[in-house]
C-alpha cells in the first residue's frame, strides 16, 4: 500500500479532507511510535510505504524512552494535536490502525509485524487495535 491509498483509506474512514487526513495521521503514528519500543519501532518502520516511513522515522530520537500511555491519554494526546473532540479523535485512531494494519497485510491486526505491535500495547489500547481489525470497509472502498 503506496502513501495516497493508506491516506485514502483515512479520508474515507473519517469522512475527511486529505489535509485533516494527514494531520490525524501524523499525530496517531506519533502517539503510536513513541509507545513501541526502538526496536519495534524500526521494524514496524521498514514495513510501512514509502511517505508514510519517512514521517514515522522522523519521530526517532535517540536514546527515547517508551511512553507508557493507555488508551485515554492515547485518545487526548491525539485530540490535543488535531483540535478534535475526544470521541471523534478515539474513531481517527481506529482509523490510523486500520490503514497500518492494511499496510501491513494484517487483516485481523494479528498477523506478522502487526502481531509484534499488538503485544507492546496494554490491555486497553489492544481492544482498539483489535476492534480496527474489524471495521467494515468504507463505502467508498466496498467493490461494486
Amino acid at each position: 500500500m503506496e502513501y495516497e491509498p493508506f491516506l485514502g483509506e483515512i479520508e474515507a474512514r473519517l469522512g475527511v479532507p486529505k489535509d485533516e487526513a494527514e494531520k490525524i495521521t501524523h499525530a496517531v503514528l506519533r502517539e503510536l511510535h513513541n509507545r513501541l519500543t526502538q526496536k519495534e519501532a524500526d521494524d514496524l518502520g521498514a514495513q510501512l510505504p514509502g511517505h508514510v516511513k519517512a514521517l514515522w522515522h522522523g519521530f526517532d530520537t535517540p536514546g527515547r524512552e517508551v511512553e507508557r500511555t493507555h488508551k485515554k491519554d492515547f485518545v487526548r494526546h491525539v485530540a490535543d494535536e488535531t483540535g478534535l473532540p475526544e470521541d471523534r479523535a478515539s474513531r481517527a485512531v481506529m482509523a490510523v490502525f486500520r490503514a497500518v494494519q492494511l499496510a501491513l497485510k494484517a487483516p485481523t491486526g494479528q498477523e506478522g509485524e502487526a502481531w509484534d505491535v499488538l503485544s507492546q500495547l496494554p490491555k486497553d489500547l489492544k481492544r482498539v487495535w483489535l476492534a480496527a481489525a474489524a471495521m467494515p470497509a468504507p463505502k467508498a472502498a466496498k467493490a461494486s
